[in-house]
């Protein structure tokens, strides 16, 4: 027993080819008939044996061979690693401010800290003493 498919008007499923075949482009990416037939509602199969003509426009725009000017020169390539390299040389010199803010809030801490104790036990740093003499 078959399931009866809704007979869908060839204009609609070109309109919705069209609109897959830009957001390929858009994205670099290749259509593929499945894609178009489980948007449209119907298998693989069904799709190939009721559009057989915009089945092969698709397989030949998937197989049609990649455009270089499309591809980005190592002109391109070379600015796009240059900006990435930037922004973690900016992370990471936000990172060392930020090290360096802790170090020195650490030396403060340390620094009341051995006073604090110094002043509980009653004794006096050796090193304070050496410039009395």
């Amino acid at each position: 027993m078959t399931t009866n498919v809704c007979d869908l008007p060839e204009a609609l499923v070109r309109k919705r080819m069209t609109e897959m075949v830009e957001a390929c482009i858009q994205t670099n990416t290749k259509p593929s008939v499945l894609k178009l037939a489980r948007q449209l509602g119907l298998s693989n199969t069904t799709f190939r044996r009721r559009f057989p003509d915009i089945a092969r426009e698709l397989s030949r725009f998937r197989s049609a061979p990649v455009d270089p000017a499309d591809e980005p020169t190592a002109h391109d390539r070379l600015i796009a690693r240059n900006a990435k390299l930037r922004r973690r040389n900016q992370e990471l010199t936000s990172d060392l401010a930020l090290a360096v803010a802790q170090l020195q809030q650490l030396a403060l801490a340390n620094d009341q800290l051995r006073k604090a104790l110094e002043d509980a036990s009653k004794v006096t740093n050796i090193r304070a003493r050496k410039g009395n003499y």
